[in-house]
């Protein structure tokens, strides 16, 4: 008589977690030479801004606010960049194949590198308020004005500006999936536009919209109306939450060798 061996009980075993995908794509960040030198060289740009400051504006421009305000469009221009290699970097390393093994569900891959870079982008803003008190310091001991005054909304309007920027990389990482060619057409498509927006008078009504670097612009101060809130978020839907959503389908679907 021969007996029929019990059934092996598999058990599921559960997938990571978002926070640990997120740690995982934080680390990744500076895993390659290139991510730890664009890290690095946030923190470098915003030291110089700083003592270039120190070195050849009037004393009495010398304060808290000037220092962090002055910091934040340098910083912006690399923040899109990292946002590209956060990305596209599973295709160029080739990498996507074990990434999207081990974790199946596309989906929470691409939500946990968003939010690494969004962490990363408000960790730059931190920096530059790191360097401003700094640059404060230095300002009021060399006999600078040293002034502390400080509108925390400037901060709060910093951290969405420098969050919109590492957006704009990532969606266009996600909708293009190739490393150069995102990095030219992100810097390219705004630089044209706003080109021909000025240049061409038919275009000035929509550039008021469309032009983030119309847009973007009050977030550096500490004021934004109602109206400038709407023409933003009018420009972020194309220059973000468009590049992301087809770019997020795209991902999803490409076959990945």
């Amino acid at each position: 008589m021969t007996t029929t061996p019990p059934a092996t009980v598999r058990r599921a075993v559960p997938g990571p977690s978002l926070a640990r995908l997120i740690g995982v794509e934080l680390r990744k960040l500076g895993d390659t030479r290139a991510g730890r030198w664009l890290l690095a060289s946030i923190g470098l740009i915003a030291a110089a801004i700083v003592a270039l400051q120190l070195r050849f504006v009037d004393d009495t421009a010398q304060t808290f606010t000037n220092f962090f305000t002055a910091s934040l469009a340098p910083v912006a221009l690399l923040l899109p960049v990292l946002g590209i290699l956060s990305i596209t970097a599973e295709w160029s390393q080739r990498t996507a194949l074990t990434t999207f093994a081990l974790v199946p569900r596309r989906e929470r891959v691409i939500v946990a590198k968003l939010a690494a870079v969004l962490l990363a982008a408000l960790a730059s803003v931190l920096v530059s308020l790191a360097v401003a008190a700094v640059g404060t310091l230095l300002s009021g001991i060399t006999g600078g004005a040293g002034s502390w005054d400080f509108n925390p909304t400037v901060a709060g309007h910093a951290a969405v500006f420098q969050s919109i920027n590492v957006l704009i990389g990532a969606g266009f990482g996600l909708l293009l999936l190739n490393t150069p060619l995102a990095i030219v057409t992100s810097l390219l498509l705004p630089t044209v536009w706003g080109i021909l927006s000025a240049m061409i008078a038919a275009l000035h009504g929509p550039a008021r919209w469309l032009d983030t670097s119309i847009t973007m612009e009050p977030l550096l101060g500490p004021d934004m109306t109602a109206g400038q809130w709407g023409r933003l978020a009018v420009s972020l839907l194309v220059w973000v939450v468009a590049p992301l959503a087809v770019g997020m389908v795209r991902t999803l679907r490409r076959e990945v060798h």
